[in-house]
């Protein structure tokens, strides 16, 4: 007897067990993965919930899941960010959470579905994926899959890339991951320069992020943001409430030793913040922190010895003086004093040649490469 056909139903995520099923369907889907590490669930609920996210203060987004025979076996979001196509004058729709199954014929149900909902906005172009912001974990990974991802940074199913390139997105741009160790960061070399950049800039002094000023130290990281990120692909400014947010989440887990900012004359012009990797303690949780989780939290969060530099940046001005690699170099002494064995630079865009340079210049190589991908609607 033949087994019968598969009946692809989609559906618009409207109730609250819907949303439930949408968050759920990558801890089924990936449970067989070594290397995916499971997001807190909490996180992820937050991250969707226009109450509590305030990018959602200016953007739209639209959840649809598939089912096959009943059972789900893929998702995709639909999202207008209004901020993103006011600031670059365009008309761009993106696509995000992307999770589906080998499966092409539900692989094109499922961007056929989200690309149906930007052009009834009237929206012209689809770019992603954005989870759901520019600002979150974006791309597909393409390249790296025998290593755990950082934190903060997505993993993925091998086929994806054949699945999205044959309903004909195409790629936009690549996104690099570097891993970097402690022992081979070229200390001296660095020591060195230090004392050149200092004798140039005599004014300049790299102090620790003040975690008891928070909302003011936040206020300096926005504004070199803003400055130093303005001209590359994908920028659009933080709003405030968007860093705030980004503070409060990471204020919990954010180490000074490894958060600095670079001042001249008392001016801040450039910044740097890493992250203990706690995906290192993550993937042992399942997502869950109740009622067990935090125990084990707290038992490997002792036993993180990776960081993921996820923030830099130096205001157009004070580029080429060297603030970046003293940034590096003060990050770096503290983090052989830590114990910790080196850090993912993440992510550097593929034409961020400065970025590139520095990543390279402290021994760095690309261990992930993400892709974004875009097509006309």
């Amino acid at each position: 007897m033949k087994d019968k056909p598969a009946i692809n139903e989609i559906t618009l995520v409207t109730s609250k067990k819907e949303r439930k099923q949408f968050l759920k369907f990558p801890y089924s889907h990936y449970k067989n993965d070594k290397y995916w590490v499971a997001p807190l669930r909490m996180e992820q609920k937050k991250l969707i919930d226009p109450q509590k996210n305030p990018f959602f203060d200016n953007a739209d987004m639209a959840m649809f899941l598939i089912r096959q025979n009943g059972t789900v076996c893929g998702r995709i979001a639909a999202i207008e960010d209004r901020r993103y196509n006011n600031y670059h004058n365009s008309n761009t729709g993106f696509f995000g959470f992307f999770e589906c199954i080998d499966n092409q014929t539900v692989a094109r149900l499922l961007i056929k579905t989200a690309c149906g909902w930007l052009k009834d906005r009237g929206l012209t172009q689809l770019l992603g994926p954005a989870n759901p912001s520019m600002m979150d974990e974006v791309g597909i990974l393409v390249d790296g899959f025998d290593q755990y991802p950082s934190i903060l940074m997505p993993y993925h199913k091998p086929y994806y890339n054949k699945l999205l390139t044959a309903e004909g997105l195409k790629k936009e741009m690549d996104l690099y991951a570097f891993r970097a160790q402690c022992k081979n960061f070229p200390v001296e070399r660095f020591q060195r320069g230090r004392k050149l950049v200092k004798k140039r800039n005599p004014g300049l002094e790299i102090r620790q992020v003040d975690l008891k000023n928070l909302d003011e130290e936040v206020q300096i990281v926005r504004d070199i943001f803003n400055k130093s990120w303005s001209k590359n692909w994908g920028f659009i400014p933080l709003t405030e409430n968007e860093l705030s947010a980004l503070a409060e989440d990471l204020k919990m887990i954010l180490n000074p030793k490894f958060a600095h900012i670079a001042e001249i004359d008392g001016t801040p012009v450039a910044f740097s913040i890493a992250l203990p990797d706690l995906n290192q303690a993550l993937r042992h949780m399942n997502g869950r922190l109740f009622p067990i989780g935090i125990f084990k939290l707290l038992w490997y969060r002792r036993k993180v010895d990776r960081l993921r530099t996820a923030l830099m940046g130096v205001i157009p001005e004070y580029r080429g003086k060297g603030i970046d690699a003293l940034l590096n170099l003060k990050a770096t002494e503290n983090a052989v004093e830590e114990g910790y064995s080196g850090s993912e630079l993440s992510w550097v865009l593929e034409t961020n040649k400065e970025m590139r340079r520095i990543a390279e210049r402290i021994n760095g190589h690309i261990e992930k490469t993400y892709r974004m991908y875009q097509m006309g609607l």
